[in-house]
């Protein structure tokens, strides 16, 4: 299977997918500008206004340009601080929602291991335009199955990694948030590990997205749901400044 990204796949996945905020920006915009005009507001009130739409709009495309096509994200040279190794005895988990980039990925990463895709996406929680839009386009990893946030059929103890890549945040209630890394830490084994890579709802993810940064959570919500899970310690590591990867490991 081709993993290879086109160029700059990743700012024209977030401008497709969020076509709607685009055109529901400009159109008020319009509105704006003729109001101002209709009251004789100053020119620089009026290019104010503009300058402020223009950053709300393409701020969010270079950021996402910088973190998925520039950044090497999609390379995974990123997990190689967590020293996993490749072998046929290994069993690694894929959990997304609905949209997967990162399956093949990891295929190719690890060739030997055993990799499982899973897929919560519900048609009926997960209404958001975005994810339905990504939804439609994603190239599913073969044998991908669908489950309920809290239902991943296997085993106790007989995973090695999980990948939460981008993924938990389209679960917006904190309890069914819990329930899924109690999933994840019932299949891990002994000294397993969840990896999870999110944006936050910080101060630079404010910047980028402004308002759209609500559609992220704190680093203290993500401890604190991974603590309520029953993960001992979970620890955060930045990559770059809009991006947090948290590592648990199963005791």
């Amino acid at each position: 299977m081709e993993i290879e990204r086109k160029k700059f796949q990743g700012v024209l996945n977030i401008l497709s997918f969020n076509r709607h905020f685009y055109v529901i920006g400009l159109l008020i915009l319009f509105l704006i500008i003729t109001i101002c005009s209709f009251f004789n507001v100053s020119d620089l009130i009026i290019w104010l206004i503009i300058g402020t739409f223009l950053y709300g709009f393409l701020m969010p495309l270079i950021v996402s340009a910088y973190v998925y096509d520039f950044s090497g994200y999609y390379n995974f040279n990123w997990l190689n601080q967590f020293k996993i190794s490749d072998s046929t005895k290994n069993t690694f988990v894929n959990i997304n929602a609905g949209f997967d980039e990162t399956s093949f990925i990891i295929k190719d990463k690890f060739p030997k291991s055993d990799l499982k895709v899973f897929d919560f996406y519900n048609s009926e929680k997960h209404t958001e335009p975005a994810i339905v839009r990504a939804r439609k386009v994603t190239v599913e990893y073969p044998k991908t199955k669908q489950i309920k946030y809290n239902q991943v059929p296997l085993k106790d103890n007989s995973v090695d990694i999980i990948f939460l890549l981008s993924a938990v945040h389209e679960i917006r209630n904190n309890e069914e948030k819990i329930e899924l890394l109690s999933e994840c830490k019932r299949i891990c084994k002994t000294n397993g590990k969840v990896i999870m890579v999110e944006h936050l709802r910080d101060t630079s993810n404010f910047f980028a997205f402004s308002i759209g940064f609500t559609h992220f959570f704190s680093s203290k919500v993500w401890q604190n749901v991974f603590k309520k899970a029953g993960f001992s310690s979970t620890t955060e590591t930045k990559f770059t400044p809009f991006m947090s990867i948290f590592n648990t490991i199963k005791n």
